[in-house]
């Protein structure tokens, strides 16, 4: 058996293992283009809005505008959190009835959220049925409020609600093939993995931006006690270890402004998974100490600790496949056996690599088509050409991954970094006039 005999059965092996290990999730897909069951509320709750919004006076005008649009006749507020006492956001904020809460030693989203639970009385605090955190930058759908209020019909403690791309509501400028990558992202994490996840009973991805919090929740962990870089897959951890249920509820549509260069994207995913590395090292032992003293590990614990080794054996596997077949390329041409110096270059690296290409572009055609409503303000090229390039933006999360480790191993410092904020005109009013209100496709399908 030559060398190259041996890395091309391993390949196959490896993969074959990765497929079988992965095909629960594979069926899982399914759930995404199942409508999920719809309750229309029987009362009216108080919601409150909370608005992490240091320094974001330039873009949260949008978003007053898309509140002062919203359908919901019952009691519903905005409480808008700021670092410094002079932020002119205080003045926007005032001027559409907000409630203002300056926590001024915040130094991550988790800061500011505890400082506004603190600040309530308790009293104050009783007086919500739940809470909504969405970021300044974002545009609610007319039907946002109404469709939390829906969705509190569940008995769940944690509401997701569906992320549409922000960047579709302006000018044909604001989106690039790197903005719209990033928006097909919570497609897969949400269309393509937390509907399995909500009929599951599995704590769900989280995502800080439009994730509603019941009050019973915030009173059970006394406020916001997370401080990691992604406090919100801090949550989903916590749950696993606590117990909360959490839901997707597609029908309330918030929209999210993506990155349209790829320093920002890079810059925004490099956070993040340095954030998952800090929670991993935080709780994931804890959460193997909890399933080791129960005796089994269940289903929630599962997804939580191994969802993602199916997909990294794979990766792992074609990537050592590949560099394999480059050295060994160049040792049979050197050697003076062309045909295995062909049989190297064909069956090691360019088998591997477009198959590994074309799966991730299966998977990103499926997200598209699970949340099709999300694209349609993209033209036919825009679409192709974001297919087309979703493989290699999910592949660079690879060398991400890597340097992130690396930075959190050696202390480097972890800070937030702000984006570059786009402009937008009549934006809000543009989320009003969206050809599909999920709200009332969703209430004609319950009748």
């Amino acid at each position: 058996m030559t060398m190259f005999d041996a890395f091309l059965i391993a390949y196959i092996v490896v993969s074959a293992v990765a497929f079988v290990t992965y095909m629960p999730r594979l069926v899982g897909f399914c759930y995404a283009f199942k409508k999920p069951p719809y309750k229309k509320a029987a009362e009216k709750r108080r919601i409150g809005i909370i608005v992490p919004a240091r320094n974001e006076s330039n873009v949260i005008g949008d978003l007053f505008a898309s509140i002062a649009r919203q359908d919901y006749d019952g009691p519903f507020d905005v409480n808008v959190i700021v670092k410094d006492p002079d932020d002119p956001t205080i003045g926007l904020a005032e001027a559409i009835g907000a409630k203002v809460f300056v926590v001024p030693d915040q130094t991550c989203k988790g800061d500011a959220l505890d400082g506004f639970f603190k600040a309530l009385t308790p009293e104050q605090l009783k007086s919500y049925d739940a809470f909504v955190i969405v970021d300044a930058d974002g545009v609610l759908s007319p039907s946002y409020v109404r469709e939390l209020n829906n969705a509190l019909e569940w008995d769940y403690d944690i509401f997701l609600t569906r992320k549409y791309m922000k960047n579709g509501l302006g000018d044909r400028d604001k989106r690039t093939v790197f903005s719209n990558n990033a928006a097909l992202t919570w497609a897969m994490l949400d269309d393509l993995g937390n509907r399995y996840r909500t009929a599951h009973d599995i704590p769900l991805t989280m995502c800080g931006q439009g994730m509603m919090v019941r009050r019973s929740l915030v009173e059970q962990l006394g406020g916001w006690p997370y401080r990691t870089l992604t406090e919100d897959y801090e949550l989903r951890l916590d749950s696993v270890l606590k117990g909360f249920k959490s839901m997707y509820w597609p029908y309330a549509v918030l929209y999210t402004e993506e990155a349209p260069s790829h320093r920002d994207n890079y810059n925004r995913r490099m956070r993040w998974l340095t954030g998952y590395i800090q929670c991993d090292e935080k709780y994931k032992g804890r959460i193997k100490a909890q399933a080791k003293k129960r005796g089994k590990m269940n289903k929630a614990e599962r997804d939580c600790l191994y969802g993602i080794y199916p997909l990294a054996l794979f990766a792992a596997g074609t990537i050592v496949t590949m560099i394999a077949g480059i050295v060994l390329a160049v040792g049979y041409a050197f050697g003076g056996t062309p045909d295995l110096m062909l049989k190297s270059i064909v069956f090691l690296i360019v088998m591997p690599f477009a198959i590994m290409y074309v799966l991730l572009l299966i998977y990103n055609i499926l997200a598209m088509s699970a949340s099709w409503e999300a694209f349609t303000m993209l033209s036919k090229g825009e679409k192709a050409a974001t297919l087309l390039i979703a493989p290699f933006y999910l592949l660079e999360y690879i060398p991400i991954y890597i340097i992130s480790f690396y930075r959190l191993k050696h202390k480097a410092k972890l800070t937030w970094e702000a984006s570059e904020r786009q402009h937008y005109d009549h934006a809000a009013d543009n989320a009003g006039q969206a050809a599909a209100e999920p709200s009332e496709q969703s209430e004609q399908d319950a009748e």
